[in-house]
């Protein structure tokens, strides 16, 4: 059974004892493992689901801000234009993080999801009205709302550790054990 502990290259498991990265690359290569199954048409590490929202929510972000342009007074050629730039746009950023979302520790993931969602509400806010915004407003409402979607994001990548895709980053059992084996420096 591969294990997070397996995966990620760790040289001991807590559960079973001492395990070498010789054996752990030996089980990486069984028979059935993830290395001898091929990549198919999934990218390396990445469900469909984990493609597809982000492509999803970047439509449904391009189509809002074309209504958004378009309903404060732009021509529906440039609305339109406005909505594929920016569904592209976010589509490749939403991707990325996606991507490199399994190296990230929590809070810096959190995070990125913050930066990344004040950012596009901040953009939104700006081009909402005839008379525009100032850059102030559209910057407070962008850093509000990246706020708020770091400390919601941050509270369910907490509170949902065994969905991370590298679980818990130092296990309650881990550390007894280890203080167990050997003496804390300070002493």
């Amino acid at each position: 059974m591969e294990t997070p502990v397996h995966r990620h290259g760790a040289t001991a498991d807590p559960r079973s004892g001492a395990t070498s990265r010789a054996q752990a690359a030996t089980h990486e290569n069984a028979p059935g493992s993830a290395s001898e199954r091929g990549s198919g048409s999934k990218r390396r590490g990445m469900s469909t689901t984990a493609l597809t929202l982000p492509v999803a929510a970047a439509a449904l972000y391009g189509l809002w801000t074309a209504f958004v342009d378009r309903t404060s007074g732009s021509s529906l050629g440039h609305a339109w234009l406005l909505g594929l730039i920016a569904a592209v746009v976010s589509g490749v950023l939403g991707l990325a993080l996606v991507s490199v979302q399994s190296t990230l520790i929590t809070e810096v993931r959190a995070l990125a999801y913050g930066a990344l969602f004040g950012t596009a509400t901040g953009y939104l806010y700006s081009i909402s009205h005839t008379t525009g915004p100032s850059i102030l407003e559209s910057v407070r409402m962008g850093v509000v709302l990246g706020a708020v979607m770091f400390v919601v994001s941050l509270y369910v990548f907490r509170t949902h550790r065994t969905r991370e895709p590298h679980g818990e980053h130092r296990p309650r059992g881990a550390r007894r054990a280890q203080g167990a084996h050997r003496a804390h420096p300070s002493h």
